[in-house]
């Protein structure tokens, strides 16, 4: 369940940072900015401190001044789940800043972010490699998250008052409307959206960000299947509405069965 949409016109590819050697890396689709931050927009002030490319890609994304490194964060963050940055290849902060129209900075410090939630490695004096997973780290993380959440759901289960769960009905039908299309950022996006939701109800801030923690993790591709297939995302999806009616019901059976199994179904 843990793996964007209408792919955009294609664009010129972008090498690694490995520019000093023979080699460069393969050609790679555009990384995809927030919507917010795509559109017929003016072009934007330079940020203080940044330079700007005298001749960056075609057509260049615009960067709103506010909040740039988030909005970059975001961005590699649904490259990531699309795809979009392949597993085991290196990327430099120059590079993908000037597909961005930023500096290298802010780059750099989202990708430094990525390195600390372990979705990529410094390479020193190249850039970041994207995390290369097999099946094994995936099983084990889908199993940390079965101990924690089907005990706290079972709980909720029990408690939570039926019209509560009702109100979470548009979550779960954002998952499905997200995998319809096959978009892979939104629908990991709406996921964990959904997820958290229902973990909220315990009132435990600490336990929703563990595990709004090990959900992301779940969602980055595998090194030999760098994308989650349609007919996956639809399977999860349904799954989310299933277990919301196991939840309304107070079917304690029905809702172990289907965390678990929605768990299980992450390394697809």
């Amino acid at each position: 369940m843990e793996q964007g949409g209408a792919r955009e016109q294609a664009r010129a590819p972008y090498t690694s940072a490995a520019s000093s050697s023979a080699t460069t890396s393969p050609s790679v689709p555009p990384v995809r900015m927030p919507e917010q931050a795509r559109g017929n927009q003016p072009c934007a002030e330079p940020v203080r401190g940044e330079h700007t490319h005298s001749e960056p890609p075609a057509p260049r994304v615009v960067v709103q001044r506010h909040s740039v490194r988030g909005q970059i964060l975001d961005a590699l963050r649904a490259a990531l789940v699309d795809g979009e940055l392949l597993p085991g290849q290196v990327y430099s902060a120059p590079v993908l800043g000037a597909r961005f129209g930023v500096s290298a900075t802010p780059v750099r410090e989202a990708m430094q972010q990525l390195a600390i939630e372990g979705a990529v490695e410094v390479v020193p004096n190249r850039g970041f490699r994207v995390a290369e997973r097999g099946p094994q780290e995936l099983a084990e993380l889908a199993e940390v998250r079965a101990l924690i959440e089907v005990p706290v759901m079972l709980r909720l289960a029990r408690t939570v008052e039926q019209v509560r769960w009702a109100a979470l009905r548009p979550l779960a039908e954002a998952t499905v409307a997200a995998a319809a299309v096959g978009d892979r950022a939104s629908y990991a996006e709406s996921d964990r959206a959904f997820h958290r939701a229902v973990l909220t109800l315990s009132g435990n801030q600490q336990l929703v960000m563990v595990a709004d923690d090990l959900h992301r993790r779940s969602q980055w591709p595998l090194e030999n299947n760098p994308a989650t297939r349609r007919a996956d995302l639809l399977a999860d999806a349904a799954e989310h509405t299933a277990l919301l009616d196991a939840l309304i019901a107070q079917d304690l059976a029905v809702v172990q069965s289907l965390v678990r199994e929605h768990f299980a179904g992450a390394d697809r």
